[in-house]
């Protein structure tokens, strides 16, 4: 048997798994991704990653014989590397807010929504964005940069010491891509860096084999394959687009997590709203991808935070009919990006009646995906992964909201670490289990459907 390692990145957690033949997680540990505050702006510890990543793989190395390894990452990252393969500067988190100085320079400079698919966003959340600003206000560090890699592919090149670009990270609303031309952005052009990109290769490459001094730090055979990297949602779509001839004709793909992005396959890229940002993805294979996200994870948090202790109480079919019957609602936005971005979240319950947050939160982010489909035109199935485990009553609630599309239940604890997975074998045949779905039953909520037209009336 072989065993595949997968390193995913998320803004919130990092995670080492090791999956087998047949895509099933049989090891794992996981860290927060802590930020760092020193230094010249909010930045990733990577060298403190990187001894934890060493220390991981060598935990996984001495029980399973790793044949292959791929990362999976958020998007919005770059790591700068000078002549000598140094940090140029640090990492930085894509929360980070940058002065709106740079702001009127840099969308005079950025190329249109129509080509990159990808809408102004907040903060840094455009890659672009912030390697103009690194430019900027730090020029004789960013006069030094020699290579730009996306955050997967950082990894890569630690790993095994090849760098290379690849296309699912340029083309996740970076400015840097056109993803309807399948090329470089002239962006990179403007901020000299079109040189800085190493060769392309697709997301089910194997770059090369894990370095000597890896091989030796972690007692990892020196044979062990090095895949390309992907960025995350992309990576959890992959798990699907796998098994798309068992979805049929057009569906969506809900990948969840701090964001929650919708993703819909057979999707129009051409009628993409910027001001509700819905985007381009770029799949694995290279193709625009039509997709709606806001963050559903911190918004969910934040809801439970704001309804107080009642928020700790079991989330029950009973208390979403009990918050649906009160009246009480949980309107956008509550965490940056999304279409609502620069709205002020607010929870709205009528006197009298007492909150739930858990049940609050949980009705708001199935009104938000059921909101976003809308915006993407989706028709079809809608397929979930590890929500299913987290939270099954959400999947009842937006089968009950849509009863024309069948909510489709992977059942996966990892959708993100078995899309990477199914990108070291991507020409393989898929074990049968990956295209067996549960279709979600809708939930019976009393009053649903008044409760949608209420909450969308209070968005006009």
């Amino acid at each position: 048997m072989s065993f595949t390692f997968i390193l995913d990145i998320g803004k919130t957690n990092i995670k080492a798994l090791v999956l087998d033949d047949a895509g099933d997680t049989c090891w794992s540990v996981q860290r927060a991704n802590a930020v760092a505050d020193s230094g010249p702006y909010p930045h990733f510890d990577v060298e403190a990653i990187w001894q934890w990543l060493l220390q991981a793989l060598g935990q996984a190395a001495a029980r399973y014989r790793l044949d292959a390894i791929n990362i999976s990452t958020h998007g919005a990252c770059a790591v700068l590397l000078d002549a000598s393969g140094e940090l140029a500067l640090p990492v930085m988190d894509y929360e980070c807010p940058l002065p709106e100085a740079v702001s009127p320079e840099y969308n005079r400079v950025r190329p249109p929504f129509a080509q990159s698919l990808s809408p102004a966003l907040p903060a840094g959340l455009n890659l672009g964005r912030q390697l103009w600003w690194q430019r900027a206000y730090f020029p004789e560090a960013f006069a030094r940069v020699r290579t730009l890699l996306c955050y997967p592919q950082y990894w890569v090149w630690r790993l095994c010491g090849v760098a290379v670009s690849e296309r699912t990270s340029l083309g996740c609303h970076t400015d840097l891509w056109l993803p309807l031309a399948d090329t470089y952005s002239p962006l990179l052009q403007a901020l000299g860096l079109k040189d800085a990109c190493p060769p392309q290769v697709d997301a089910c490459a194997a770059v090369g084999a894990v370095s000597c001094a890896v091989a030796q730090a972690t007692g990892l055979p020196s044979s062990c394959q090095v895949f390309a990297g992907v960025h995350d949602s992309n990576a959890s779509y992959a798990r699907y687009l796998a098994c798309a001839a068992q979805l049929g004709g057009p569906f969506s793909v809900v990948s969840t997590g701090t964001w929650f992005i919708t993703m819909s396959h057979g999707g129009d890229c051409q009628h993409l709203n910027e001001a509700c940002d819905t985007l381009a993805n770029v799949d694995v294979n290279g193709r625009p991808l039509a997709c709606a996200r806001f963050m559903g994870g911190r918004e969910f948090e934040a809801i439970c935070e704001r309804a107080g202790d009642e928020a700790a109480r079991p989330l029950t079919q009973a208390a979403l009919q009990a918050t649906l019957d009160s009246g009480a609602m949980a309107l956008p936005a509550f965490a940056a990006g999304g279409p609502f971005n620069g709205s002020s979240g607010c929870i709205k319950v009528p006197e009298g009646s007492t909150r739930h947050g858990a049940a609050l939160a949980t009705l708001y982010l199935a009104l938000m995906i059921d909101y976003e489909l809308d915006l993407l035109g989706a028709r079809g199935p809608i397929a979930f992964g590890s929500l299913s485990q987290r939270n099954p009553l959400l999947c009842g609630v937006l089968a009950a909201l849509r009863p024309d599309s069948p909510v489709l239940l992977a059942g996966d604890g990892a959708s993100t670490a078995r899309g990477a997975w199914c990108l070291t074998r991507w020409h393989r045949p898929l074990p049968n289990a990956m295209g067996r779905f549960t279709r979600a039953a809708p939930l019976a909520l009393s009053g649903l459907a008044d409760y949608r037209r209420q909450w969308r009336s209070c968005l006009m």
